[in-house]
């Protein structure tokens, strides 16, 4: 398995995420997204730094357990009910991330949403992974 990133001189320095990446290997794992809740189904956190952290631990113990490590991550989409809040709190998020995820970036967005499924939630993450 190979993920290749890719940034381009002609684009805006990449911070916390790659432009492109080529994946090849045998296998995808599509990552439902994951908010901040717990294993009895309740949120944690009242802050968004604070769902961030569990929503990503959520989302790497799924990628784990389908065989899985941060660095197959190819593709990440973070769906935000605050940008503004997000964009506050970017120094500290990708602390978080660099700490769980390490510095592989995948190729990622963040979307502004007007909600989630769960009222008390203030960000989701989904992504794609590729493994060998």
């Amino acid at each position: 398995m190979s993920l290749q990133r890719h940034n381009p001189a002609e684009l805006s320095p990449p911070t916390g995420f790659s432009h492109a990446v080529t994946a090849s290997g045998t296998r995808l794992v599509f990552l439902a997204g994951q908010t901040a809740l717990d294993t009895e189904g309740k949120v944690v956190g009242t802050t968004l730094p604070e769902q961030f952290e569990t929503a990503l631990t959520n989302l790497l113990a799924a990628l784990a357990a389908a065989g899985g490590t941060p660095h197959d991550l190819a593709r990440v989409t973070v769906y935000a009910t605050d940008v503004a809040d997000y964009r506050a709190h970017a120094v500290e998020l990708g602390r978080i991330w660099r700490r769980l995820a390490g510095r592989d970036y995948p190729a990622m967005a963040v979307i502004g949403v007007v909600r989630l499924w769960d009222d008390a939630c203030l960000v989701e993450v989904d992504g794609t992974a590729v493994l060998p």
